[in-house]
């Protein structure tokens, strides 16, 4: 399923416009995360819908797969319950393209595991998420050394290709990132699978600081991040923040819930 042309930016240029208009408001861009078919499609179509008209900057949305390695129980146990009910990569890519029908511009980026697109095929895959109306990729089991096809693929996409960073990265891998990741960059707060966090690591600033020292490209957190308090903490030291199993959460209780605390996130971080 192909999107409706689109009258705004698309691809990579969508993702600097988008830290661009955040950085003009002295704030951090917040791209929440919500995996496709999770309890099941139409909901989840229905909460990435939700979060769209709350104000986020841009969204991530997940692929489910079945062996989720770097993200936490709560993400695990949505992944499976999507899985469950017959979620899959074309899955996904229908619902950016139907997210770009019903006239959401901001900047989605897919987030999946290496295998799922492997499966796919990669050239098939990214030439599929650009004509559905995705601006880059996320895939936090490919490193750039081993990244060559994606990368390739995705420059000829003018899709961004993100990749991670964490506090054990060493600066041979910091900057073997930067020479490659385009969009962003993704920052892992500390060590552990993705999940919901009470307090940010004392020690971020000063690994931001490192990071900063060697990287060109936007800086955005992820992992730990649950409320609009943390969410403000951000400003001026982090381009970006994504929140993901606070999100899963929310959505228990329902798309509105989930609406509920984007907005609340999107109004701390436009606070005067």
């Amino acid at each position: 399923m192909n999107a409706q042309a689109s009258n705004g930016p698309r691809g990579q240029t969508a993702i600097t416009v988008m830290f661009a208009r955040a950085a003009a408001e002295n704030r951090a861009a917040f791209l929440p995360y919500f995996p496709v078919g999770y309890p099941n499609y139409d909901e989840s179509m229905a909460t990435m819908t939700a979060l769209a008209e709350a104000g986020v900057d841009g969204m991530e949305i997940g692929i489910p797969f079945s062996d989720p390695l770097a993200d936490g129980p709560t993400i695990q146990a949505a992944t499976q319950r999507a899985l469950e009910g017959g979620a899959t990569v074309a899955s996904a890519l229908r619902a950016v393209a139907e997210l770009r029908v019903r006239g959401h511009e901001l900047p989605l980026l897919l987030m999946s595991y290496l295998n799922p697109l492997l499966a796919y095929g990669p050239k098939r895959f990214i030439q599929a998420a650009r004509g559905a109306g995705a601006d880059g990729l996320i895939i936090p089991d490919l490193p750039p050394d081993e990244a060559a096809v994606f990368i390739a693929h995705c420059q000829a996409a003018e899709l961004a290709l993100v990749f991670f960073l964490a506090p054990t990265s060493n600066t041979s891998r910091i900057q073997l990132v930067a020479k490659y990741a385009s969009g962003f960059i993704y920052v892992v707060s500390l060590t552990g699978t993705t999940g919901a966090r009470a307090a940010l690591p004392h020690d971020l600033p000063a690994f931001i600081e490192r990071l900063r020292a060697q990287c060109h490209q936007p800086l955005v957190l992820g992992f730990g991040i649950s409320n609009a308090a943390q969410a403000r903490q951000l400003d001026g030291l982090l381009d970006g923040f994504i929140v993901g199993s606070a999100m899963v959460n929310a959505a228990t209780q329902g798309p509105a819930a989930a609406r509920q605390l984007a907005r609340s996130i999107v109004d701390r971080c436009h606070r005067p």
